[in-house]
């Protein structure tokens, strides 16, 4: 169901993105708004669904995770479902699609070292054929695209 929304709107969506951590004083200035408007537009994209949360982007490397795979899962006959709730499980999982094709999930992992990928790997490998790729850098990190 697309939500209709206007150019104000945009823009608050657009700010925040970037930076979540803006005040209402600083985001009703960008978007030439005064406070309580900006405020109650805030409020009613909240409760559209057009803002589901706000949150931090963190550095994984700096908390040791240094290493990125994008991991392309063939469930086993009869354990799809299984191999859902194990990945679901997993930590290590920060992200995690259900696709159409031969595979059935692509995820991406992040662990601290190639051993910790190998154990990963080795725990889901009785439910299901893996294919895993090592990211050697993002060049585009995950954005809005044009609102």
């Amino acid at each position: 169901m697309e939500v209709l929304i206007d150019d104000i709107d945009r823009a608050i969506v657009a700010a925040l993105a970037e930076d979540a951590r803006l005040s209402l004083k600083v985001l009703s200035a960008r978007v030439g708004l005064t406070s309580p408007s900006t405020a109650e537009r805030l409020k009613r994209l909240e409760e559209r669904g057009v803002i589901q949360g706000y949150g931090a982007r963190v550095n994984l490397s700096a908390l040791g995770y240094t290493l990125q795979a994008l991991v392309r899962v063939r469930p086993l006959p009869g354990l799809l479902q299984k191999v859902d709730k194990y990945i679901q499980a997993m930590p290590e999982c920060i992200e995690c699609d259900k696709v159409t094709g031969e595979d059935c999930f692509v995820m991406r992992l992040v662990v601290k070292d190639i051993a910790q990928l190998d154990t990963q790997l080795d725990g889901l490998a009785e439910f299901a054929q893996c294919n895993t790729s090592i990211v050697k850098s993002s060049p585009v990190k995950r954005r809005l695209p044009v609102i």
